[in-house]
Parts: C-alpha cells; structure tokens; sequence
C-alpha cells in the first residue's frame, strides 16, 4: 500500500513567509528553510522580526487570504488523489494553513501550530512532534504503507530519502547540486508521471 507525503510551501502554494515579506515591507523575512536548515532558529528568529515590528497572526493571515496555490497545483492534487493516498506535511501552522486547503480541495495536511497571545501577537510555536517530516513518514511505514514523497528544500530531505521513491520538486539550485543523486522536476506533469510509475 502506498501513500504520498508532499511538501505544502514552495511545492502547492507560493512560500507564505516571502509572500507576507513583500506585503509588510520586510525583506528579511524572505529567508526560508531553502536558507536555513535549522527549523527551529529559523522560527524564534522571525517571532522576533514580528515582535520589533508590531506585526501579529491577523497581519499575516491577511496576507494568506491573497495566496492563491501555485498554477496546476490543485488540478495535480486532485489527479494524484484519484490514484492513491495522499497527505502533506507541512511545517507550516494549523493557523497559516486553512484558507490553503479549501483553495486545494480539502487535502488532509500534518502540521504544527503556533502559539498566540489574546492580541494577536505569535509567542511561540509547538512541533507537532521531532523532525516531523521523517518522524512521519517513519510513522505511515510502520503500519504498513509505502511512503514516496516530495519537496523542495532543505527540511524535506530526510522524509525524500527514507522513501520507497523521493523526488525534489522546484528546488533552488543548491539543494539540487548538494543532492545530485534525487530526481529534480520543476513540473506537475513531471512530477505525477514519477509518482504514478514508482507506485
């Protein structure tokens, strides 16, 4: 039995911390985990950037209600979801995600949420559990399935490789050159002939 986990940011929807970057004015928070391997300094570095600018959960939902999922991501989704199982995972937060998926179709989406205080401002963050991407495809293949997975950047790298099949899809060209022997495609057609032949 096989199930495909896939990547949510910079694979289906456009990166929402870039996206929210270019509204609010604040070029460094284009900084991702394509840059920074590190989930966790990456996150407590940019709840500071907020907090310098006064900025909070509303000002970036707003942001995310513009977000649109990149062009043929939903069709992609729904063709692969008419074959096989699939879900994303995400490092993205409960809070981010919602409006995202009702403009896929509902997919189902592992992922973590953020802590806020009663005015908005993000505090904190809570994993969903260590290492959340390999941790769960580990997890979906001790009870029986065939994981083949998807995605982009640094953090995706762990659930691609423990993988029946992985494959990098749109990523920058650092994370291609580092990772020679991964399969790269920057299309869905691409992509959904790979998975459908390693199913």
């Amino acid at each position: 039995m096989n199930i495909v986990c896939l990547d949510l940011e910079g694979v289906l929807v456009p990166e929402i911390w870039i996206a929210f970057a270019k509204e609010s004015g604040i070029p460094e928070l284009t900084r991702t985990t394509r840059d920074e391997p590190d989930y966790d300094k990456l996150m407590n570095w940019r709840i500071g950037v907020l907090k310098e600018h006064g900025l909070g959960l509303k000002e970036i939902q707003d942001t995310i209600a513009k977000i649109d999922p990149i062009p043929g991501a939903k069709e992609f989704l729904d063709k692969l979801r008419a074959v096989t199982q699939v879900i994303i995972i995400s490092d993205t937060f409960t809070q981010f995600a919602g409006p995202l998926m009702e403009k896929l179709g509902w997919p189902t989406i592992f992922c973590n949420s953020l802590e806020v205080a009663d005015n908005g401002e993000v505090t904190g963050f809570k994993m969903r559990c260590e290492q959340s991407k390999l941790t769960t495809v580990k997890a979906l293949q001790s009870i029986g399935y065939d994981t083949i997975a998807s995605g982009d950047s640094h953090n995706d790298l762990g659930m691609i490789r423990a993988s029946k099949a992985g494959f990098l899809f749109k990523s920058p060209d650092n994370i291609k050159a580092d990772n020679p022997d991964l399969p790269a495609y920057e299309t869905y057609d691409e992509l959904f002939e790979a998975i459908t032949k390693a199913l």
